[in-house]
């Protein structure tokens, strides 16, 4: 009889972190979408904005002064490591000093180094790229750190986005149109 309460309670227990774990799942996506474009390493943006503690240190030691915490008016994501690489872009630090620098795990450094970062999506608008409009360019493909697996330019001149794109947004901060053709978006991780 003396193993009864144990076994009921770690009955309940379990049923206790089974349920948060497939509420955690149902609406993570509603209660952190995933806005941001976040540091290279960023783990899942549920489980990032539970592992990051606001300290800043990321932010402290990049170079490029890329990352940014985020205002108070960005509800629970407050505080935490954004990047805006429309403004600044993030330079692809051999060491990724920023992954270094986080105490919690909330950034991991991936076991290929660059080749796994996708920190966003970049995208090309046609009605603003020079080279859609007939006119010679290729500074986005020029300036990316990646090179040619991550963007080219195709045999009409205009430029192509690969799979190798880390998301870094030096195509988008070269651009030489007013705004810049060149936009990123966050991944869905």
């Amino acid at each position: 009889m003396a193993d009864t309460p144990l076994d009921r309670r770690g009955f309940f227990s379990q049923g206790l972190s089974r349920l948060l774990g497939e509420v955690v799942d149902a609406v993570s996506d509603k209660v952190s979408p995933n806005r941001y474009i976040r540091p290279p390493g960023a783990i899942a943006e549920a489980a990032f904005l539970a592992a990051c503690t606001r300290c800043k240190a990321c932010g402290a030691v990049c170079p490029a002064l890329a990352i940014r915490m985020l205002p108070t008016s960005h509800g629970i994501a407050a505080g935490t490591p954004a990047l805006e690489v429309d403004d600044r872009a993030c330079i692809m630090c051999a060491d990724m000093p920023c992954v270094t620098a986080c105490p919690t795990g909330a950034l991991l450094a991936p076991q290929r180094g660059w080749a796994e970062v996708r920190m966003a999506v970049i995208g090309i608008d046609d009605r603003r790229c020079l080279a859609y409009q007939g006119i010679e360019c290729g500074v986005c493909a020029r300036v990316c750190p990646v090179g040619d697996a991550a963007i080219t330019i195709d045999d009409k001149g205009r430029p192509v986005i690969g799979a190798a794109c880390t998301g870094c947004g030096k195509c988008v901060t070269a651009c030489v149109t007013t705004p810049s053709a060149m936009n990123a978006r966050p991944t869905r991780n």
